[in-house]
């Protein structure tokens, strides 16, 4: 999916919400055509911003746009109900009618919109059969499986014609072969989707396959955005590193080191100055049963805290001078007889590590 956000954003919104202890303060804005992921750890915000644009959350302050029409303005005392939105939701677990077929789960919102019961199932029909559905109309949702589920609560989404589209982690209930599946059929369907999608995932393989711009929140704040790439090369926080897979450290760069620590420095082929990130792969950590005499890759102390089996490799979880994850062969850990509390020395060479600023 490459279509680029236009302006003005079909979507425009600053949303908070205050509740007790936490606090949501979060900008978003959502081109037509456009998919947004919001990502982020258990209680980051994300639902509560999902709940916000679906109006089952009234804003305490800022406001949302939507189309040019103001759905909720707390200053201006201007707030319009979920049922008037045009914003279609699916929900984590679907919530699905359960002593309704899926033909009027599906023709529920068009007959809340006014469309005559006839009319309403017929687009219904439509709809099920754009999902590959159209053979179960007449199930109800127990007679499902977890995918078909999915999808009828798709169809439901859709068929009101929404001009926002929300998805709460809409693959979450999906066993690992039927979320495959579905990736993919719901990846067609929001491309075929003319207005604003927004999904909310914790899965950054569903974010990364689905959706044109992440938005990271943690703690109610939006800590870095913008496309793929530039969020999966240069991580900004823990939590999106170990997303991506990268140890990330934040030190003073000089030139070609970033001084992270009185008594270290990690080598980097980027040129930079002042304070900056550094981030390398776990494959770029090696680990030694001495420090190392290479210049080139300079040691520091570590303890191994875990180790556990990643793939081929084992991840071994390190402590000390630098809290880091590296991947390693069994050979490799075999040989240096890797254990919990054991002493060893890692490192990483300057070609392996990329630098950043910490400012914009």
């Amino acid at each position: 999916m490459d279509r680029r956000p236009v302006t003005p954003p079909l979507l425009d919104g600053h949303l908070v919400v205050d509740r007790a202890g936490f606090r949501l303060d979060v900008r978003l804005h959502v081109a037509a055509g456009e998919v947004v992921a919001l990502l982020g750890p258990n209680g980051a915000g994300k639902t509560t911003a999902l709940r916000a644009l679906a109006g089952l959350q009234p804003l305490d302050a800022g406001r949302l746009r939507l189309s040019g029409v103001e759905l909720d303005h707390p200053d201006a005392r201007r707030f319009v109900p979920p049922e008037r939105r045009p914003v279609g939701v699916v929900f984590q677990d679907y919530l699905l009618f359960p002593h309704l077929t899926a033909r009027d789960n599906v023709a529920f919102g068009p007959r809340r919109q006014g469309l005559p019961r006839r009319a309403a199932r017929a687009r219904a029909d439509r709809w099920l059969d754009r999902v590959g559905l159209a053979g179960y109309a007449g199930r109800r949702p127990r007679q499902l499986s977890g995918g078909q589920a999915q999808r009828v609560a798709l169809a439901r989404a859709l068929a009101v014609h929404p001009t926002l589209l929300l998805l709460d982690e809409p693959l979450a209930a999906l066993d690992a072969r039927t979320r495959l599946d579905t990736r993919a059929e719901l990846h067609r369907h929001l491309t075929d989707h003319a207005g604003a999608a927004v999904l909310v995932t914790h899965d950054p393989l569903d974010a990364l396959a689905l959706a044109d711009r992440l938005v990271v929140v943690e703690d109610g704040r939006v800590v870095q955005e913008g496309d793929a790439s530039a969020v999966t090369s240069r991580p900004r926080t823990d939590y999106v590193a170990r997303l991506v897979g990268l140890n990330l450290h934040r030190g003073r760069a000089d030139g070609r080191r970033v001084r992270l620590t009185d008594g270290l420095a990690l080598p980097t082929a980027d040129r930079l100055d002042g304070d900056a990130f550094v981030v390398f792969a776990p494959t770029a950590v090696r680990l030694h049963p001495h420090r190392p005499d290479d210049a080139t890759r300079p040691g520091w102390p570590a303890t191994v805290a875990g180790v556990h089996r990643h793939g081929d490799h084992l991840r071994v979880q390190l402590t000390g001078a630098l809290d880091t994850v590296a991947d390693v062969t069994p050979a490799v850990a075999a040989g240096l007889r890797l254990l919990p509390g054991q002493q060893v020395w890692a490192s990483v060479a300057a070609g392996d590590t990329r630098a950043y600023p910490v400012g914009p």
